[in-house]
């Protein structure tokens, strides 16, 4: 349209300028005419126009004159008087001045007659500029609607095109189911012998095949740095079958690839100290670092490493990060800020801890970094209870110590206080939003799909637990319900029997 617009512009004043030009040549050529006919008629003693004309000149100018009173045909200079040539002269001039007169009226009158056709001409181009600004303004308002209007589409969308992304991967090896032997070899473990105790406890006789031929690596999660008791009632059962079993002390906030590497050197050193093979079994983001390190430094600890277990671990990744930390969706940048203050300036941990949890770190990780065919794996996942009575259950996380003074010799000793949190209860909540948003099963973190890795054992128990629960010990225990220990003991066995 602007291109059109100034065509037009430039074709107008083209055409109102050679008509002004063409006019102006008519009407001083008619005027110039006039005026010779009417000085020639008036004085019977100068030369007619037709006699002008027959010697080759059509007007009065002084060129023309002085070539006629040069000709001997008609008249001789030396028989005309002094008077004579000053009355030519006078009237040569005389008719300059009104010619030059007659140029300036007319230019005058009709750039007069143009005004209006300029002020039209500005009138339209003002018309054009002002066009085009609200073009310009339209364009920046549909650009800046349609941004809010995809924020708010990648906002509601969230994570739905990217949960169990690695089922529909093309070349992931299949996974298999192992849950009926899973089970067999917990229930084989809790098989026991009822004693009632003065204390009204049960005490347990169960068959344990956890060989010492290995050593037990466990590995925590997200944040385990700030949760003292973790994992530490299953190394504590470990060790009183006399097995040797080890926490990786890692930053647990630190990202996978710092923490791969952290967990190769742990890996050798207890591989050289103890001269046996290590086991390992990752809890949540613990099992991404330990698949990140066994996939990284394959040909390092491929003789080391006897096999892998990972319990709810986000290997495919997590809607939870990824909800979070998505650019491009409504208030990304205030929420990363808040994740980045809470994150790296309140619990001095590394902002890449939880970037490494999302889908798009992890579909770049596993497209770079396989793991190795050598090494037994398998995935267990749960699914979180979100029936309201799960509200009420706490989670024994730390204990406090108190001083106190005893009662003889005024002794400084401590009381332990323990530290209860509702734990189950929020991760019922998330698992209720993931349910509801996309339709997934979860243990509250961590959906069913994303947990199961390619190529592994698939496990997955006939209860509902929440994502802490194998870490954390409840405070209320079922002692006809299977805890944690024994379920990290049956997942080693059956990876020992994988791997032999």
């Amino acid at each position: 349209m602007d291109d059109i617009f100034s065509r037009l512009i430039s074709l107008t004043s083209y055409i109102s300028q050679r008509i002004i030009e063409f006019i102006e040549d008519l009407v001083l050529g008619d005027a110039s005419r006039c005026l010779e006919d009417s000085d020639t008629n008036s004085s019977g003693q100068h030369p007619t126009y037709e006699t002008c004309n027959e010697h080759g000149f059509s007007s009065l100018d002084s060129a023309s004159l002085s070539r006629y009173f040069n000709s001997s045909t008609t008249f001789d200079f030396h028989e005309r008087d002094a008077s004579d040539i000053e009355d030519l002269s006078d009237i040569n001039t005389g008719l300059e001045v009104v010619r030059g007169n007659y140029c300036i009226g007319v230019r005058f009158i009709f750039k007069g007659l143009m005004l209006p056709i300029f002020c039209l001409e500005f009138a339209w181009r003002s018309a054009i500029t002002s066009w085009r600004c609200f073009c310009y303004q339209m364009r920046r308002m549909q650009a800046h609607v349609q941004r809010i209007i995809s924020r708010v589409l990648r906002t509601l969308r969230g994570s739905s095109d990217d949960i169990g992304w690695l089922q529909r991967a093309p070349g992931m090896a299949p996974v298999r189911d192992g849950s009926a032997h899973f089970m067999e070899l917990l229930q084989s473990i809790r098989m026991k012998a009822f004693v009632q105790h003065p204390s009204t406890d049960l005490l347990r006789n169960g068959v344990h095949k956890l060989p010492d031929s290995f050593v037990y690596l466990l590995i925590p999660g997200l944040f385990s740095n700030h949760g003292p008791l973790y994992f530490v009632s299953t190394k504590r059962f470990f060790s009183k079958m006399g097995l040797a079993c080890h926490i990786a002390k890692i930053h647990s906030e630190a990202s996978v690839e710092h923490n791969a590497w952290e967990l190769k050197q742990y890996i050798e050193e207890l591989y050289w100290g103890a001269g046996k093979r290590v086991m390992l079994l990752g809890h949540s983001k613990g099992g991404v670092d330990a698949a990140a390190a066994l996939s990284i430094y394959s040909q390092e600890l491929s003789n080391k490493v006897a096999g892998l277990a990972l319990v709810q671990s986000p290997y495919g990744g997590t809607p939870i990060a990824s909800d979070i930390l998505r650019e491009g969706q409504v208030a990304d940048r205030e929420t990363r800020r808040i994740m980045e203050f809470l994150i790296c300036k309140l619990i001095k941990g590394d902002m890449r801890a939880l970037e490494d949890l999302t889908y798009e770190k992890r579909k770049e990780f596993i497209k770079n970094h396989k793991l190795p065919d050598n090494i037994p794996l398998i995935s267990f996942h749960s699914e979180a209870s979100v029936a309201p009575g799960v509200v009420a259950t706490l989670s024994h996380i730390a204990h406090a110590e108190f001083p106190r003074f005893g009662s003889e010799d005024d002794v400084l000793a401590v009381r332990k206080v323990p530290v209860i949190v509702p734990v189950s209860a929020a991760m019922a909540l998330s698992a209720l939003h993931l349910q509801l948003r996309y339709g997934e099963k979860s243990d509250g973190l961590v959906t069913c799909r994303d947990a199961e890795v390619p190529g592994s054992i698939v496990v997955k128990p006939d209860r509902k637990l929440d994502h802490s629960w194998m870490v954390y010990s409840s405070w209320k225990k079922d002692p006809t319900e299977p805890d944690a220990c024994e379920m990290c003991e049956a997942l080693l066995t059956m990876l020992v029997e994988l791997g032999t």
